[in-house]
């Protein structure tokens, strides 16, 4: 069985062009003999005449020109298939797509980034701000490379290898005049009888299910009267006094003055920060960029 392979294509729409088979050979670095006969297979294959032959001449048929038209058409996409593969990996081997959350990463990430870049200055860094559902999926999909990111539990981060970086304090962000504030650290029954700003359920599942393990003890409802998208998001509804919310201990960077952030009693174990990413996809840049995370370790 005669199957139309790329070479065929090649060869067809060389002699098409040079209309002579000695220069068409000439042009492929082939000999005449075997380019000739190529040619003639393709056309007992196709069942009809590619060219029209004559002592001095070979010149397309009607049929020739369309499937010339086609040919090269084809060999375009290919080409083109191969420019686009060699530059995706081209840019993978200089390129690093690190997600990470707004929040979790305002030291480590500064952190990562200066030994990275330090270490590897021709590689670029893509940072992308997203919530922890959006990471794990990016993560498995291929989307990203890298991700900053809380352990939550051990079901989410299935199928990925993770390292941990360290963890923060857990405390309660209050609104500068709240009762809170006239506190050193404010007891976990005291917290739960107040109204609960929370991170998004859909972006952020391990967030709810951490605050259902830290109030357990204390309360069967938790007041959980608004969801956030993120910490800015968050911070601004705390700031108004619609309730208070349990954040890293890290966040007074960003809260600044317009919060107050104090500890709690009885302290609770906080969920570790992780560096995740696949194994199966791991290249140089990727491994350095992991490296540079385990250097910025909370001490």
């Amino acid at each position: 069985m005669f199957i139309v392979e790329l070479r065929h294509l090649r060869y067809f729409v060389a002699v098409a062009e040079e209309q002579n088979v000695s220069k068409a050979a000439k042009r492929l670095h082939v000999s005449q003999p075997p380019l000739s006969r190529q040619i003639r297979d393709l056309e007992t294959e196709m069942g009809i005449a590619l060219f029209e032959r004559s002592a001095k001449a070979i010149r397309l048929t009607e049929a020739g020109q369309i499937f010339h038209s086609e040919a090269r058409a084809a060999l375009q996409r290919v080409d083109d298939a191969v420019a686009f593969t060699k530059a995706v990996a081209h840019r993978k081997r200089h390129q690093v797509r690190v997600g990470h959350s707004a929040s979790a990463t305002i030291e480590i990430l500064p952190r990562a980034l200066r030994v990275f870049q330090r270490t590897n200055p021709h590689v670029r860094v893509e940072l992308r701000v997203m919530s922890t559902e959006d990471m794990l999926r990016a993560l498995r999909s291929g989307d990203l490379d890298v991700a900053l990111l809380v352990y939550g539990s051990p079901e989410d981060f299935q199928g990925l290898s993770i390292q941990e970086l360290g963890a923060y304090q857990l405390t309660v962000a209050a609104p500068k005049e709240h009762r809170f504030a006239r506190l050193r650290a404010v007891p976990m029954s005291e917290v739960a009888d107040q109204p609960i700003i929370a991170f998004s359920r859909q972006g952020y599942t391990w967030y709810h299910a951490m605050l259902a393990k830290l109030f357990s003890p204390y309360t069967r409802s938790l007041k959980i009267v608004e969801e956030c998208q993120n910490f800015q998001s968050l911070m601004a509804a705390v700031e108004a006094g619609r309730g208070v919310a349990i954040v890293y201990e890290i966040m007074s960077r960003t809260a600044g003055e317009r919060l107050v952030l104090r500890p709690l009693k009885p302290a609770p174990q906080p969920p570790p920060i992780v560096v995740a990413y696949r194994q199966e996809a791991v290249s140089p840049p990727i491994a350095a960029f992991v490296a540079a995370a385990e250097t910025a370790k909370l001490k």
